[in-house]
């Protein structure tokens, strides 16, 4: 896999972002790396061959998806480096044809989501229990499709959809009280569920030092541990190509923060909410999610 003094080809797993649209075009370029990007439109379907087949040398993963895959010792190494990051308030959707709702309305509800792994999902569960009220317990959840890691399964309070369901249609006849619908509605009737979703996701990232992370950069383990001019050269290019977004907000609304620091408080945040909603067994301190070369990338 690995040639010497030949570029390194790392057969790598990335969406075409504006913070790495540069490094897929060439405009970001490397003496040691050549990056090789097959055709994944939607970056999350590469996930599952990504953690049950290990296809990939490099590229992004969902934080949640890597926490649960280490857990089943996954070959892969967390870099301090976010590919996607964003508030999550406004992908929470309900049917205002069925009258007003507000997020403590959902207790005693239903509630749809795509996966009940899904990264977004546990953000989501986790704010709407702290700052709005919702007693999860209380709340019927409804999952669409099994977890991307094999070796978990879905807590027995969870319930899996029929296979010919749609979850906006399920939204649109009330089969589901509240879903997760994601970054676009699509349906003028869906409303978002937390009133100006976009203003609470700018006041979260404040009060919780950046926005929420969802996917980072993971390296092949065989790699990090072998070369680790590679991992380094991977962090320089991945944080080099961000430069090229410059529409993305600075700050603690930056979506794209490089190194452990800048993502310590997003990572504690995501390893307690997956241990409140059983995701993961017990809390993983944020420098055990890298090694010893991924630690030191700033």
């Amino acid at each position: 896999m690995l040639t010497r003094p030949d570029k390194v080809k790392l057969h790598t797993l990335l969406g075409s972002y504006p913070n790495v649209v540069a490094l897929k075009d060439g405009r970001v370029k490397s003496d040691l790396i050549e990056f090789d990007f097959p055709d994944f439109p939607v970056p999350n379907r590469g996930f599952k061959p990504m953690v049950r087949e290990h296809k990939f040398d490099c590229g992004e993963l969902a934080i949640v998806t890597f926490l649960q895959a280490k857990v089943y010792g996954l070959p892969y190494v967390l870099l301090p480096a976010t590919v996607l990051g964003r508030g999550q308030l406004h992908t929470v959707a309900y049917n205002s044809e069925r009258g007003p709702m507000k997020p403590s309305d959902l207790n005693g509800k239903r509630f749809g989501v795509r996966s009940y792994t899904q990264t977004t999902g546990i953000w989501v569960r986790g704010i709407l229990a702290e700052d709005y009220g919702v007693d999860w317990s209380k709340v019927q959840l409804i999952s669409m499709e099994d977890p991307h890691v094999a070796q978990y399964k879905d807590p027995s309070f969870v319930t899996r959809a029929p296979e010919s369901k749609q979850l906006p249609q399920m939204l649109i006849d009330g089969e589901v009280d509240a879903a997760l619908i994601g970054d676009k509605f699509p349906d003028p009737r869906f409303k978002t569920l937390v009133p100006d979703a976009e203003a609470a996701n700018r006041k979260w990232a404040e009060t919780h030092g950046g926005v929420a992370v969802n996917h980072m950069v993971i390296v092949r383990e065989k790699i990090a541990k072998e070369h680790p001019d590679v991992v380094e050269e991977i962090f320089r290019v991945f944080k080099e190509a961000r430069q090229f977004d410059t529409t993305a907000p600075k700050g603690t609304q930056d979506p794209y923060r490089f190194g452990v620091e800048a993502n310590r408080q997003a990572l504690e945040k995501i390893i307690d909410y997956s241990v409140k909603q059983q995701l993961i067994p017990k809390k993983i301190a944020v420098d055990d999610l890298f090694d010893d070369v991924t630690r030191k990338l700033v």
